[in-house]
């Protein structure tokens, strides 16, 4: 199996503690690579690095015209390598690779708009009240920024915040989801390959009390972006608190979808379908929650349940599969979990419920595309 070790200061760096990790493929249901399982003291590496790179070297140095310009390369050096990453990805989560493709093609486009915006920040110059002062703003980068990422698009979410806190003039210490930490890793490669100067970005690896923690709480970081769970991220504004640290969080929700009895229904039941089946519902905006007038609620249910029971499921790298399989071992419990919950509280199955039983899924964590009915907001699923 391949291994990863972590990324600190512009180099490969094996975990203090000396312990590893599996990564597995969903599709497969095997590991295929191991990741190194940090801890507190590669985490204080690692914003050490991150925190020289900020303040000496040449990071500092670079005017926001140079930043900008070197924010453009490495939009085009993963425009390179956009096809290799993206099989990383679907290897690491399961998620499909025409989606995952896409994401990576489109992702230079956040490293090539903030480059064209890095010049851009400006301060102004303040009208006083009083004789004989002058006043005037500057923007500034904050400092360390720690960038905490999820496992269902890693390295297009990584881009909405890496990129932009580059421009800035940051520096950044990552910490991926432990499920899918293998192609972060060979982004910041490709990123370092293309110029950008050591220590600028690094990325430690592991489980979250173990390295996420440490790393909210460290004195040297500044800022803490996170994606994920609403529960993670109270804990993260908790840890960040004391410190007075700025906090950015974008967390999941149960989004709905509402259908009127005047709707073009072929378009709403698309629409429906794959907002919600597409990417295995595995994304913080799918459409989890059908909500439908009274007098056209049979008709689109019928119309959902028909189109989405053609759903085909499959090896996420043809590009013939619609719907993937669950892109982690928990999480794959965990939705099952949830169609007992709501079968238990009085809810109607009218479409799948279970593991997908098709030969082409059988070794891998694939959920039947499930629809359930009769529904009311006091249920858990709801």
């Amino acid at each position: 199996m391949r291994s990863y070790p972590m990324h600190i200061d512009g180099a490969p760096f094996d975990p203090l503690g000396g312990d590893w990790f599996d990564t597995e493929d969903p599709f497969r249901g095997e590991a295929w690579a191991r990741v190194a399982r940090g801890g507190v003291a590669d985490v204080d590496a690692a914003v050490t690095a991150a925190h020289t790179a900020f303040t000496s070297g040449p990071w500092p140095g670079l005017t926001a015209t140079e930043r900008g310009a070197l924010l453009r390369r490495l939009g085009d050096a993963v425009a390179e390598h956009a096809a290799e990453l993206a099989e990383t990805e679907v290897r690491d989560n399961g998620k499909l690779w025409v989606e995952m493709f896409g994401q990576l093609t489109y992702l230079p486009q956040w490293f090539h708009y903030y480059g064209g915006l890095a010049d851009k920040l400006e301060g102004a110059v303040l009208p006083l009240d009083k004789k004989g002062y002058f006043a005037y703003t500057r923007k500034e980068p904050v400092g360390v920024t720690a960038i905490i990422t999820p496992w269902n698009s890693p390295l297009l979410l990584l881009a909405w915040k890496l990129a932009p806190a580059l421009a800035a003039g940051c520096t950044v210490v990552i910490k991926p989801s432990e499920f899918t930490s293998a192609s972060t890793l060979e982004l910041v490669q490709v990123l370092e390959d293309a110029g950008l100067p050591p220590g600028v970005v690094n990325v430690v690896t592991g489980l979250g009390p173990e390295v996420g923690s440490p790393l909210v709480q460290h004195p040297l970081v500044r800022k803490i972006s996170f994606t994920g769970s609403d529960a993670t991220g109270r804990r993260i504004n908790e840890l960040a608190a004391p410190l007075l640290k700025h906090v950015s969080l974008e967390l999941g929700g149960k989004s709905p979808n509402v259908v009127f009895a005047d709707a073009d229904l072929d378009s709403a039941v698309n629409g429906v379908v794959s907002g919600i089946f597409a990417a295995t519902g595995q994304t913080c905006l799918a459409g989890s929650r059908l909500v439908v007038q009274e007098s056209v609620h049979d008709e689109v249910l019928r119309r959902v349940v028909d189109l989405a029971g053609t759903a085909r499921m499959g090896n996420p790298r043809e590009e013939t599969t619609q719907v993937g399989p669950i892109a982690t071992r928990p999480q794959l419990a965990k939705v099952l979990d949830y169609i007992d919950i709501a079968q238990r509280e009085g809810a109607q199955v009218a479409l799948g419920g279970g593991r997908a039983t098709r030969p082409e899924c059988e070794n891998g964590w694939f959920v039947e595309p499930t629809i359930f009915t009769g529904v009311d907001n006091s249920m858990r699923i709801a």
